[in-house]
Order: structure tokens, then sequence, then C-alpha cells
């Protein structure tokens, strides 16, 4: 199809350009906001043509998007060290890598926060150019957006230039997939009318106006969506372990017989306990979180699914092409919002979610460390996890209880890094157990996650470590050998393992 076809006011084709045109009006230090929350929905052509660009002429822009984003945006920007700053998530590559080397200076944000706080002006002045993937362009000159939501919405809001890329790639069948809400800023705002997982409040496009558009560039590259790492006998058994520990809380009283909606983090684990509820008897889920992959389609297929609301699609290639051919039926149940809808810690703490996420490590009073890797080097960000943590009616992290085969313990006495406290978490599952820990002291706590959780090689260390704080403090509220705490990440650093020689 040609790209005017999807343009559907003809007044608006006069803007329509090159790549390489729409670029020239981005200029050294300017804030550029774009569309794209995982390697989906995200502009492809325009960031090209400006990696083109800075190649020879040796300038940086900041970039802001929703989430992570595809090599073409990132990973182009990148190599020719493109980016200043960069916010609010990222998992690529040569991104890490600069930004762990001090090349880029990255600015890792709670996910809901970013869109009110870049228009307040509090992330280093306001967008200056948004550059948003669409799949048309309304006769009233609103954007149809793809395969994310993420922040285009308010990007677009409040930008002085919008650059549209309208994707060809891009099946026009996902429109009317999209709720696009954006919420007053305090003092003015309301409440967030949602009270069901499934509630509608807003419209199917954003809002923008023919005025408003400066560019409109052409694209026909496709999204470069990540195959998922196989679902492994670890990850089976976090997941039967998990259904297994609702099952007890339904019969116990504490849970609706069909659950609350779930929320499920990014990453090969978090899908593999979410393809766990598709060979379960649980029926009518509903889901109510930000990425949308693999195992919310087996949901679907499997018949289980009553609803899913996230802000972003981002299947495996092969889930992909599963999305694009049953997209018909999984319009009727599936809706995408902008992130600080989806991730609205106002919206969680109403419907009461479940939260499903991932921790690099934890430590045996449950503090969760889900960003740096012993404590200096960033992997890839909170996203967002913290949202949902301290919002959720029932917080779970999961991690296999040990690392790089057996060197890393994932539990350890004192976290590297803290990303969420110990007062945000109510259960741990590793694929030896379930550590319930609502309601306990530190102590009592530890003690729940080491015998539970913790693999064999390091519960008679951890163990150890936590009877010697106790009388080193003389049983204080949270034990801990100061001189102690960390020396099981130095011992890896030093010997490549945490295990005592």
């Amino acid at each position: 199809m040609d790209i005017k076809d999807r343009v559907r006011n003809k007044a608006l084709h006069a803007k329509i350009v090159s790549a390489e045109e729409a670029a020239t009006v981005i200029k050294p230090g300017m804030n550029i906001g774009t569309s794209g929350f995982t390697p989906s929905g995200y502009p492809k052509a325009v960031p090209l043509a400006l990696a083109e660009r800075i190649k020879k002429e040796h300038f940086q822009i900041n970039l802001w998007t929703g989430a992570s984003v595809g090599k073409e945006l990132d990973g182009a920007l990148a190599a020719v060290n493109g980016i200043n700053k960069r916010l609010p998530y990222q998992t690529n590559n040569e991104v890490r890598k600069s930004l762990n080397s001090g090349g880029v200076k990255y600015c890792d944000l709670h996910l809901s926060h970013t869109a009110q706080m870049s228009r307040y002006g509090f992330l280093g002045g306001k967008v200056d150019v948004a550059i948003i993937e669409a799949c048309a362009i309304t006769e009233e000159g609103h954007i149809i957006p793809t395969t994310s939501m993420g922040n285009s919405a308010s990007f677009v809001q409040s930008a002085d230039i919008v650059i549209v890329e309208v994707n060809t790639s891009q099946p026009l069948a996902l429109e009317g997939m999209h709720d696009v809400y954006i919420p007053l800023d305090p003092p003015h705002r309301l409440p967030i009318p949602i009270v069901k997982a499934d509630d509608r409040i807003g419209t199917n496009y954003i809002p923008c106006g023919l005025d408003k558009i400066t560019y409109i560039v052409p694209c026909d590259i496709r999204d470069d969506v990540r195959d998922l790492a196989a679902i492994d006998d670890d990850a089976r058994a976090m997941s039967a372990l998990f259904i297994d520990f609702l099952k007890k809380d339904i019969k116990a009283g504490r849970m609706p017989k069909g659950l609350l909606p779930l929320q499920s983090g990014v990453g090969s684990v978090a899908n593999a306990v979410v393809s766990g509820f598709a060979e379960s008897d649980f029926t009518d889920l509903e889901v109510y979180t930000e990425v949308i992959q693999d195992g919310m389609l087996d949901l679907a297929d499997a018949g289980k699914l009553k609803s899913a609301s996230g802000t972003s699609f981002s299947p495996s290639p092969a889930g992909l092409e599963r999305f694009y051919k049953n997209i018909d039926t999984y319009r009727k149940i599936m809706m995408l919002r902008p992130q600080e809808i989806a991730n609205s810690p106002e919206i969680a703490r109403r419907i009461g979610v479940i939260a499903m996420n991932t921790a690099i490590e934890l430590d045996i009073y449950g503090n969760v460390n889900s960003t740096h890797i012993m404590g200096t080097k960033m992997m890839n960000g909170i996203g967002g996890s913290g949202d949902f943590a301290r919002n959720a009616y029932l917080t779970c992290f999961f991690s296999t209880s040990t690392a790089k085969n057996g060197a890393i313990s994932s539990i350890v006495p004192m976290v590297s890094h803290v990303d969420h406290t110990e007062h945000d978490v109510d259960i741990f599952v590793t694929e030896l157990g379930v550590a319930d820990v609502r309601g306990l002291s530190p102590k009592e706590r530890a003690r729940v996650i080491i015998e539970n959780c913790a693999h064999p090689d390091y519960k008679p260390m951890l163990m150890d470590y936590l009877e010697r704080a106790e009388k080193a403090t003389k049983y204080a509220q949270t034990p801990h050998i100061l001189t102690e705490a960390l020396s099981w990440h130095t011992r890896f650093i030093e010997t490549g393992t945490m295990k005592k020689q």
C-alpha cells in the first residue's frame, strides 16, 4: 500500500519527505522524544538518517523513549556516539557499554513517571522533536500508533516539532487496538476512570492535528523483535510453584477464584511464568501490564484470556507472525495504552494487580536489585517493576537461585544495589521454592527466604552469616556484619565465584 493511502488527508501529502530531509530539523543538544516500548513501534528511518548525519557532523542529542527500542534507533545512534543522555530504559548492548564506561549519561526512571516529568521540564527542558511511528494518519491529522504506545501521546502533546513515520509494514488492522488517554497534571489532575482492567477511557488515536505535524516520512522496516529464551526446567518449576501458591491463597480466602489482574515484566523468565498459566486450570484471566509477550498469546489461544491491557506488543519473531495472523481475534481482547496509564500506580492499587517481575539478586531480608551487576554495572534499568511493586495487591519477584553456572548466588547477605526495598515485596520464587514473607519481621524473613529459595550450595553459608550477625549485633532488628555484608560480591570479583575456596 502506498503511504498516501495511509495519510487520509490529502493536504498532508505535501508534508511527505525523505527521512534525510526530516532529520535536518534536529539540532545538536535537542531533546528527542520517540515512540517505542521494547523493540516495538519505534521509528526507524529517521533515526538511521540522523545517525548518518551525526557520523559526518559529530554532534549529540538527548534520547527519550517509552522504554527500550530497536537497533535502528538506540543501536544506530550509539554506534556514532550520538547520544548524550538516555532515558528512561534501555536494553541495547552498545548503549549499555557506553553508559557503563561514561560515554552516555543514563537516567534510569520509573516508567510511569517519565511523561509527567517531561511535561514539567524536570528532565532538562521540554521535548524539542517527537518522532512517532504510525500505521496511518486520520483525516483530522491524528496519529494511529502501531505496536506500542509508550510515551508517544505525551511527547506529541509537548513537542514543538512532530515527525510521523508512517510504517507500511505495520498492518492497518492495528487501528482500534489503542486507548489513548493523557491525564491532566497536578494541580488539575482528576482520578483516572479505570475500575476494571478492560475499561476503555480514551481515543483510538493520538490527538495531534494537521498544523502540528511538521513532516511525514515513509518507512517499511519491521520491528526488530527479539527471540525469547526457550522455557527451561527452572522456568517451568517457578511457574508451577507460583501457580500452586496462588491456589493455596485462593483456598485461604486471600484471592478470588479467578485471580486478580496479572502484571508480568518483560523478558524470558516472566514470559515463561505467564505461559504456565495457559496449562493451568485458571480461566477468564485478566491482564493489566506493560508488555504483551508470547505467553499472553498462549493464554488467548488457549481460550483462557478475558482481556489484556498493556503499552506494547513485544513478542518473539515467531510470536509476531502469530500476532499478525490472528490480529482480528486478538484485537477483541487486547489494547494498548500510554505507559503512564498502563503503569499507573493509582490503577495498580485500585484493581489489585498480581505483580510478577524478575530480580538480578535479592538479599536475606527481602531487598531486591533488579538493575545492577555487582552493584556498579547497569544492566537495563528498573523499568516498570517499581510502579507495580509498591502498589500491587501481591508483589512477587522471580529469580533462579544461582547464576553463572553456580558461581553466583542470587540470594546474598546484602544486595549490592537496592531497587525495591524489603517493604515492597510479598513473595519470592526460585526454582526451589516459594518464600511468603508477608507479615514477617526481618529475621523471620531471612530464615524463610534461605530455607525455601536458596541453593543448597549456599544455604549453609547464608545461615551461618545470619546466625553470626545476630550474635554480633545482639539480635538487632536487621543483623549485619558490615565488614562481611558485601564480601560475597568482592569474592566473586576477585576469584570468579561466591563460594568460599
